[in-house]
């Protein structure tokens, strides 16, 4: 009775550090997708410009709540050892079915917000530079954000050497555009498919321990 016992509290233990961890995972994804769509400088630059790169930052946020919610009513699950807020038992085929497709369209979404950034990451900065060649406003706009050549040149005189260098090495807006949005489509990719990833073991795990 004693070993039933003490391996049923492991089996809770273990819950609860696997939704635990769900929990953490859902944090990291949620302030990823905050922090890319509330980043000044990126809201700045597409302010009247295309929507088209946030919406795998969407994806990002509404997973990463989604995760964080699964993971907190699991952890809530294993220390009450509620079956209703765990969803993880065999005896009601319900509970269980509900919470695996929860699992299911979070590792859905996390797998499409990364492919989205990986696979229309061109088109989206195509996009933001044709946005950017629209007006000289934009332009000036741009070329102070991102510290670059804009289109709209300024006529002066320049009279020292190490300004004409200065200007030479600078890039042009359209290769600070690429770079600049390059990284933060990057993210997106890598976040999507490395947390989709660490979630396929966590449910593995979590099965066998069920």
């Amino acid at each position: 009775m004693g070993k039933v016992e003490g391996g049923m509290k492991c089996v809770k233990y273990l819950l609860f550090v696997f939704n635990f961890i769900f929990w953490l995972i859902g944090s990291l994804v949620l302030a990823v997708g905050l922090w890319l769509r509330l980043d000044p400088k990126t809201v700045s630059l597409l302010e009247g410009g295309p929507e088209t790169f946030f919406i795998g930052v969407y994806i990002l946020i509404a997973a990463g709540g989604l995760v964080m919610l699964v993971g907190f009513f699991g952890c809530c699950g294993a220390v009450r050892e509620s079956q209703c807020l765990l969803g993880l038992v065999r005896t009601d085929s319900k509970l269980d079915d509900v919470f695996f497709t929860c699992l299911l369209v979070i590792f859905g979404a996390e797998v499409a917000a990364g492919v989205f950034g990986f696979l229309n990451k061109d088109k989206i900065i195509k996009e933001i530079q044709d946005f950017y060649d629209k007006s000289c406003g934009v332009c000036v706009q741009y070329a102070l954000k991102l510290n670059c050549l804009g289109r709209c040149g300024i006529e002066m005189h320049i009279i020292n050497q190490s300004v004409i260098n200065l200007f030479d090495s600078m890039q042009t807006c359209h290769e600070a555009i690429a770079e600049f949005f390059n990284s933060k489509l990057f993210i997106v990719g890598y976040v999507g498919i490395g947390i989709a990833g660490v979630m396929v073991n966590t449910i593995m795990s979590l099965t066998v321990v069920n």
